[in-house]
């Protein structure tokens, strides 16, 4: 398994992610139906506003579904940043992962991460880790 994504994604990911710090950030990457790659990021509102984990608002989640049908897209990736832990999935994000067909992105903002992104796949309760390919 590989998370193919665009590398402008991930700098605008990255972005994000240091922006925010110390608070989590978090967001989907959309792709065409028909392909493999992530290849459109919609930032979302973490809801929880907090240091240690994310929440996206339901309503804000709700439209942009909605908008990912009516441009017959589809939610690739789950991204979110850690900021003080390695890019890893924590319990709290194993347990709020619903859809087995998604890649999820974690950036970690932490000076000391050796690994600052991370692509999982979360199934049944069981952490995979995937490779990360990124296209020019």
């Amino acid at each position: 398994m590989a998370l193919h994504i665009e590398r402008q994604v991930l700098e605008r990911i990255l972005a994000q992610a240091h922006h925010h710090h110390p608070l989590e950030t978090c967001g989907i990457v959309a792709s065409s139906s028909n392909s493999r790659v992530a290849s459109r990021i919609v930032p979302m509102q973490n809801q929880a506003a907090s240091e240690t984990f994310f929440r996206f608002d339901s309503q804000e989640q709700f439209r942009v579904f909605r908008e990912l049908d009516e441009r017959d897209e589809c939610c690739r990736v789950v991204y979110h940043s850690h900021t003080a832990s390695e890019a890893y999935p924590s319990r709290e994000d194993v347990e709020y992962a619903g859809c087995p067909e998604t890649h999820y992105l974690i950036v970690s903002t932490w000076g000391k991460a050796r690994v600052p992104v991370r692509s999982f796949r979360l199934l049944n309760g069981r952490i995979i880790e995937e490779s990360l390919t990124i296209l020019e």
